[in-house]
Order: structure tokens, then sequence, then C-alpha cells
């Protein structure tokens, strides 16, 4: 099973020495992976309360936040074979056909090294300041993957949706990594779970207790078998937002919180479910919130899978 982290990008210490610094060191203590999360903003009174928090205001690190591609390409300038994911960005957000050119430049410009994570997003504050269509939420996602698809494929490039349009085109480069970067999305619904079993290469959740992980997941792979695919190839990648403790907190406490030893049983039932990867991420923890800590978490999260 692969491990991951997420870049220190989030919050009131997030800063551009401390991505690189936790970058470099991320690859030097054998990580495979750096990810990065993407918002769009802090709203003061949320329309889309958090889950998780009392009233549903967002955490404080959402307060200042590195936008996820940038970050990703400064991180990649900084490091030599560490793979570099998103997770995820909101299809909602962005148009497909900028967001091709942004990833294909980002493959090549760290050698190969990309990983896309894609989401619908839940946050209506955000929604409405990007400018998202309300209507055709669905069938928009089902041609932002397809669109993605087609401009990395074979020249000319040619796309016609009822959504988004792309004329036949030559559109140079194209991702080193061929036929194309991996590609996972974050599915909860059922209508979002049979997209990513019928066009992605893996499921890339955070939040879902791991019971029903491995239930959807069953699910997800029969889902792709119907669809004509082999449902036992894809990935499943596990999000595990770590809270560290310094002492066990014992029966009641969430997954992934608590000591060391208790964030490890949640890391091997991850590894029974067959996870291909996890994401172990600090950076909600209170001893990440600074650039010395989060560097010390990474060491000692490093060695739990």
């Amino acid at each position: 099973m692969r491990i991951g982290t997420v870049i220190p990008h989030l919050g009131a210490g997030a800063s551009p020495a401390g991505i690189v610094r936790a970058a470099q060191r991320s690859e030097e203590l054998g990580y495979d992976s750096l990810w990065v999360a993407e918002r769009v903003l802090y709203p003061v009174d949320p329309q889309t309360p958090y889950p998780g928090t009392t009233g549903g205001p967002l955490p404080d690190v959402y307060r200042r936040v590195f936008s996820p591609i940038e970050t990703l390409t400064w991180a990649a300038a900084h490091t030599k074979t560490i793979a570099l994911g998103t997770s995820v960005l909101v299809m909602p957000y962005h148009n497909p056909v900028l967001v091709a050119r942004q990833l294909t430049t980002l493959d090549v410009l760290s050698g190969g090294r990309l990983r896309v994570g894609l989401g619908q997003g839940w946050s209506k504050d955000e929604l409405d300041a990007t400018g998202a269509p309300a209507r055709g939420r669905d069938a928009r996602a089902d041609e932002f993957i397809a669109v993605l698809l087609a401009m990395w494929g074979d020249d000319p490039v040619e796309f016609e949706g009822e959504f988004f349009r792309v004329p036949r085109s030559i559109i140079q480069p194209k991702p080193i990594q061929q036929p194309r970067p991996p590609l996972y999305l974050a599915a909860y619904t059922p209508g979002a779970l049979g997209r990513m079993a019928r066009l992605a290469d893996g499921w890339l959740p955070t939040g879902v207790p791991l019971a029903g992980v491995g239930q959807m997941m069953g699910q997800a792979r029969q889902m792709a078998q119907a669809a004509g695919r082999d449902g036992a190839a894809l990935e499943l990648i596990v999000l595990a937002h770590c809270m560290l403790a310094d002492r066990p907190q014992g029966p009641g406490r969430g997954e992934f919180a608590g000591s060391l030893e208790e964030i490890r049983e949640d890391v091997e039932a991850a590894r029974g479910l067959g996870a291909s990867e996890i994401i172990l991420s600090a950076g909600f923890s209170p001893l990440a919130q600074s650039e010395e800590g989060f560097l010390q978490a990474l060491e000692q999260l490093r060695h739990l899978a």
C-alpha cells in the first residue's frame, strides 16, 4: 500500500518556504505522493454547513489557502520523484479545456508525476462565487471528464457536447504519462459512484467510515463490471485526516484520531479493505499548525504504513 501526504498549503502558517520544506522532506522520508485540496473562499455565514463543526462554520485552516495546481507546480520545481495529486479539483468551478492544459503542463514540467483527483463540490457559496450552473451537474461532470480525455488523446482533437465544445485542433504538448495521467473521483452519491466506476481509475473518498468505504467500493466494482470494465482494477485511495494526540483516546474515538498506535489500527483497517494508497493528512491536527510541527507530524505518520 502506497502512502501519501498533504502539502501544508492550508492554514495561517502556509507559506512558499513551508511548502518547499514539507515537499522535500516528504520525498526524503519515502512518501509516495503529495496532495492538495481546493478551497475558493471562506464564507462568513456559510449557506452549506460544514459537517463536523458546531453550527457549521468551516475549519479555521480554510481561512488561508494556496490554490492547488499552482501549489503542485511549486512543489514539482523543488522535488524530483514524488507524485503530485489533486484531492480534489472541483469540476463545476472550472473550464475543462483550460484545466486539461494546466494539468498537462504540470505533468510535463514534473516529468510525468501528475495524478488527477476530481469532485463535484459541496459549498453553495463557492458554487455561486465561481458561477457554477445549477442545471445538469451530473451531465456536465460526464462531459468535463470526456473533454479531459479528448484533450489528452491523439491530435487532431475535437469534441462536441451539450455544455462544452472543442473545435478540431492540434493541442500540444500531451501528458508524459500515456495514455493519460491516473484519474480518480471523490464520489458519494450513487450517480457519482457510477461515474467513477465507468470513467475513472479509482475512488478517492474522505470522511466516509471505513465500514462504509468497503461496502461502497464493492458496489463500485460491480458497477464497473456492468459497464464492461474490470472492477477489480479500480484503485481505492483513502484520504485520512489524522488528529494526532499525545495519549490514547480509547473507545469512542473517531477514525484516524488518537495516538499513533490507534491511528495505525485504522491504517491497517484501510489496508484490509484493499486500499492501494492511503493519504495521511495532518493539516487539521493541532500539532501541525506550525511549520516545525507539520514536519514533526510528517516524521511520525510516515511509519504507519
